[in-house]
């Protein structure tokens, strides 16, 4: 049974957004981040764009950006916008009616699953992706430098981020 992982790529590109948003960033570098083809950073990013989340350009200064500020996105509507089937399936085939547990196995488990999705949605209506892109940077050690007066850019210039830790480049 395999599960998507539209969502999570989502977070990571809106994420990464949130972190250049001085700028517009490409769907090849996204696709660097996240490790995967830039057709499906240009996939995912179609599906936040048509969601409102995120607003792109073409052109050699094109790229895309977020459409609102992170503190004011909250996870479900990402999630919402790239997750297009139920958080649990059923059955593919129909289990046969004959059996006591195949004819009322789905009638049993329907509530359940409905408030074990109501309960999530309900986690990421209240998170936001600054939430998530704040939780990143103070792991990573970037708020630590920010806080001491780096930015962004300087960071970019004067660092390498290799196996989770910020090395300085060599001159």
């Amino acid at each position: 049974m395999n599960t998507s992982s539209r969502f999570v790529v989502a977070i990571h590109i809106m994420a990464a957004l949130t972190l250049k948003r001085d700028r517009p960033s490409k769907s090849d570098e996204l696709s660097k981040s996240v490790n995967t083809n830039p057709v499906v950073v240009r996939r995912i990013l179609g599906m936040l764009r048509k969601a409102g989340l995120v607003d792109s350009q073409t052109g050699p200064d094109g790229g895309s950006r977020l459409a609102r500020a992170p503190e004011k996105i909250p996870l479900l509507d990402i999630y919402e916008a790239v997750e297009e089937s139920e958080l649990f399936h059923f059955h593919y085939a129909e289990p046969s009616c004959s059996c006591p547990i195949g004819a009322y196995v789905k009638d049993s488990l329907s509530p359940i699953f409905r408030e074990a999705a109501e309960g999530m949605k309900s986690v990421l209506r209240g998170k936001h992706l600054m939430t998530v892109t704040k939780d990143i940077l103070d792991r990573s050690g970037i708020s630590r430098k920010l806080e001491q007066g780096w930015t962004l850019e300087q960071l970019r210039d004067a660092y390498d981020f290799e196996q989770g830790v910020l090395v300085r480049k060599k001159d």
